[in-house]
């Protein structure tokens, strides 16, 4: 019996695969590609620039095995269809393998659909079309441009800083933002300002709080003690009266379902999640995920995205949903539809569950925790995008008291609407008594109180990925990229949930802004992202776009070249320190691990030590009995002989926390990951294997007594302790 031939599917991953394998049946053999399997060179450029910037693809390291066996599934199949995913990585995925496999005759076609359901699925396959090439064309001149712009840039920084750095086209303006916010904050003066509360009692004996807010009709601003002082005496001989009473009813509507930056800046702040994580968890929700025995299907929509369109036929479930589960009055009398913002490409719809009726707590048990946990907030804040808006009774009072004038302000929320399953604000009401205007009031207390202006708040992963969009740097599928790689090359640590830039960053920045002033500008950035939606939509051709940045780029690139020299000494730092070789000053160049001090007489004299820190340390040599320093090497900070390399005695560089492990005799010690992430362990790893992300502080629980506490921070609460053991918290 000869079997038929079946028609070939290939999409990205093997969770897709198998979701998409379920629906199509028997007729259909379902491949994944890993992924891209072709990509540039990882030794060259692979850029003929003298050629109108053709490219060399080549199959990717460890492909080869995948490409044979797609080639070999193609020539047996009857149909080819692509499916990778529907944004331009996966245009040019399918683009990709079209060329690679041998189709004999038999046509290819291109599949694409926002979610992996069944109904989605077969859809697609009843209306196949043919790769985009203006997608395929979008993504190829992004590819070339970061490519001769981390492969020209990056050796100029081998040679002025040290051979690991480098440069990328869209990270390293993040890179600027972070740094600028920094100088930002560095050069902030606070300004000195106070504020008056009074406490007044109505007619009724109800006590109430109101804030000064004007003097002889104008707003009052008070910039000293000595003034706040004599305002205060004033206000305290002041008779008051009601002179305004307000009542509103205001509705507050909820916010439109997530697109993929709002995702990313929700789960880091809810869930904790780096936007790496949150793009890793949503892709294993779409790509399919095992509901029982028989069922296997995608939870969510596409979540690479910038619109916030939703398909009507998940408005009408949604509606259906509301009305059935929560009553009519949660039900608007239409469908919501938000408004596209003016850069939203619109491509895909915004991101959403693939069927609402498919609650939280109906699946989580099939889920990781973070799947779930992500599911949840996707699944809650579609839900809310549909619902009827919160309605409060808001109250505002104001009192006249001669020359002053109070003011306060009472909310009660009197229906809870879309908050009913997304509180997106921690509300605090406040009820105020009931008064009329023209009614005295009696002021029964007045306090000043000292403030002083903040600066600017470093950015975390999500208020950077807010500001990236909003300059128009970066599209969806590159937000989670850019903020990681800014962290893997340790041009930015992560403190608290902040993004501080390092030295090194600093470093490197400063270079790429000399050299190149006008690349890596925030503006130029932007405006090249629009360039490649316009060859995305067929408005540009993709190698005009490319050589328009190129021309200006060589020209910089070679007078970088030229001041190669200069450059390199703005780098090097100028000590006191003699080298003991020759005499010479020494100065602080970088290196694989940091900073470390080499002869100014370089290359006469080759000499290089170490860069010691200046803080005493109170230890002694485990080999010698001698002085030890504070050295930096590849896993963090260590303790080495000062006589080294004649002594090479080296102990773990400690916190002076003694480990809390029952039994366990050694002290707690900072150290780091291959990556670079810092953590806390035990010194006594791997016969104590205690460790913690966040860094220990040596004071007990209060609750449970445990020995340390770590110390957090949250946008809510600030910086806090916790308990490791416990998990009770208390004011750090």
């Amino acid at each position: 019996m000869v079997s038929r031939p079946k028609s070939l599917v290939i999409v990205e991953s093997p969770a897709k695969a198998k979701t998409i394998n379920r629906f199509l049946g028997s007729g259909y053999v379902v491949k994944a590609s890993m992924g891209h399997v072709r990509d540039l060179p990882e030794t060259k450029l692979g850029v003929d620039i003298e050629k109108n910037f053709k490219p060399n693809y080549v199959i990717i390291k460890g492909k080869r095995k995948t490409v044979k066996a797609l080639k070999e599934a193609a020539s047996k199949a009857d149909a080819i269809y692509l499916a990778p995913d529907m944004d331009r990585e996966g245009e040019a995925i399918a683009w990709h393998l079209a060329n690679l496999i041998d189709r004999g005759g038999k046509k290819i076609r291109r599949v694409i659909f926002n979610e992996i359901t069944e109904e989605a699925i077969k859809e697609a396959f009843a209306h196949p079309t043919q790769i985009d090439m203006r997608k395929v064309d979008a993504q190829q001149a992004r590819r070339i441009l970061d490519r001769l712009v981390g492969y020209l840039v990056s050796p100029l920084l081998w040679r002025v800083v040290y051979r690991r750095t480098s440069a990328g086209r869209v990270q390293s303006v993040a890179l600027r933002l972070i740094c600028e916010r920094e100088d930002e904050i560095a050069s902030f003066v606070p300004k000195e300002y106070w504020t008056i509360d009074g406490l007044f009692r109505a007619a009724d004996g109800k006590e109430f709080g109101a804030t000064l807010e004007k003097h002889n009709g104008k707003k009052i601003e008070i910039d000293d003690a000595e003034t706040a002082r004599k305002v205060l005496e004033e206000v305290r001989r002041q008779c008051y009266i009601i002179s305004r009473v307000e009542k509103k009813r205001k509705k507050r509507n909820p916010k439109p379902p997530y697109i993929t930056s709002t995702l990313q800046q929700d789960a880091a702040r809810r869930l904790g999640f780096s936007a790496r994580k949150t793009m890793l968890i949503a892709q294993e929700l779409y790509e399919g995920v095992d509901l029982g025995e028989k069922e296997r299907v995608g939870l969510i929509t596409y979540m690479r995205t910038d619109s916030v369109r939703i398909a009507d036929t998940a408005l009408q479930a949604a509606a259906s949903f509301i009305k059935e589960n929560f009553g009519d009055q949660y039900t608007p009398p239409k469908p919501r539809r938000y408004a596209r913002s003016k850069a939203s490409q619109d491509a895909h719809e915004a991101i959403r569950p693939t069927d609402v009726a498919r609650k939280p707590q109906d699946v989580e048990h099939y889920l990781t925790p973070d799947q779930a946990k992500l599911y949840r907030l996707i699944w809650e804040r579609f839900v809310a995008s549909q619902m009827a808006p919160a309605q409060f009774d808001v109250t505002t009072i104001e009192i006249e008291g001669g020359p002053y004038l109070f003011k306060t302000t009472g909310s009660v929320r009197v229906f809870d609407g879309y908050q009913r399953i997304y509180p997106d604000k921690e509300e605090k009401e406040v009820t105020l008594p009931a008064v009329e205007a023209k009614q005295p009031v009696d002021l029964l207390d007045a306090q000043s109180k000292r403030h002083e202006t903040q600066p600017p708040p470093r950015y975390t992963e999500a208020s950077l990925i807010k500001v990236l969009e909003d300059k128009g740097i970066g599209r969806p599928s590159t937000y989670a990229t850019i903020v990681s790689t800014v962290l893997e090359r340790k041009y930015v640590d992560r403190v608290r949930g902040s993004l501080v830039p390092t030295e090194l960053g600093r470093t490197v920045l400063r270079i790429l802004l000399t050299a190149f002033p006008d690349i890596f500008d925030v503006g130029f950035t932007a405006r090249m992202e629009e360039e490649l939606d316009r060859v995305e939509s067929g408005e540009d051709d993709w190698v005009s776009v490319v050589r328009e940045f190129y021309e200006p780029f060589r020209e910089s690139l070679e007078k970088a070249q030229a001041m190669k020299a200069e450059l390199r000494r703005s780098v090097e730092e100028p000590t006191d320190i003699k080298c003991e070789v020759c005499g010479s000053p020494m100065v602080k160049k970088w290196g694989r691990h940091g900073q470390f001090l080499a002869c100014s007489a370089f290359p006469t004299c080759k000499n290089t030590k170490p860069l010691e820190e200046e803080s005493p340390v109170d230890a002694k040599c485990p080999e010698c009995g001698g002085e030890m320093i504070v050295r930096t090497g590849k896993f963090g900070k260590f303790l080495a002989c000062r006589r080294y390399p004649e002594c090479k005695g080296t102990r773990p560089y400690t916190l002076g926390i003694k480990c809390p492990r029952e039994g366990c005799n050694g002290e707690i010690t900072e150290r780091r990951t291959k990556k670079g992430r810092v953590f806390y362990g035990c010194q006594n790893y791997p016969k104590c294997d205690f460790a913690t992300w966040d860094r220990p502080v040596a004071e007990p629980c209060p609750e449970c007594s445990y020995p340390i506490m770590v110390v957090k921070t949250s946008r809510d609460k600030g910086s806090y302790l916790k308990c490791p053991s416990c998990g009770s918290e208390a004011k750090s």
